[in-house]
């Protein structure tokens, strides 16, 4: 059967959780065997295997995904131009290699969300005052 570019012949995928058979054995063939693994991969690692010593270390202490931010200064988040300095401040930092991308984009992204804030409050204190205008006029 020949199938069309872009459809499966099992439109419904493998079942979600669905382990590989060769996973399967594998763990067959490991399951009683855990601790005493375990053991001489500390062994090995003790003895100055470095790929074992790897492996334990990276089971101790995985490496974080994020991390919280070393504190820097900046400006109280007052309005639109304050959050402009913030910029500016983070901008410098990731400059002076103080920040990585990653985390200066994870701040701007913040501080986006506080300038937008700033914008709608605005506009919407502007309207109301213009509303307000109209409404002693009439």
């Amino acid at each position: 059967m020949v199938f069309k570019k872009g459809e499966s012949g099992n439109p419904q995928g493998r079942p979600v959780g669905t382990r590989n058979k060769t996973t399967l054995a594998a763990l067959a063939l490991i399951e009683d065997e855990g601790e005493q693994l375990t053991r001489k991969a500390v062994e090995l690692a003790l003895d100055g295997d470095l790929q074992a010593l790897k492996l334990c270390m990276d089971r101790l202490a995985p490496p974080a995904k994020e991390r919280p931010l070393e504190a820097f200064d900046l400006p109280q988040l007052n309005d639109q131009r304050s959050v402009l300095e913030a910029l500016d401040a983070t901008a410098n930092k990731l400059s002076l290699g103080e920040l990585l991308p990653a985390e200066a984009t994870a701040i701007c992204r913040v501080l986006e969300q506080y300038r937008k804030h700033f914008e709608t409050t605005e506009m919407t204190e502007r309207l109301e005052s213009i509303e307000r205008t109209l409404m002693v006029r009439k």
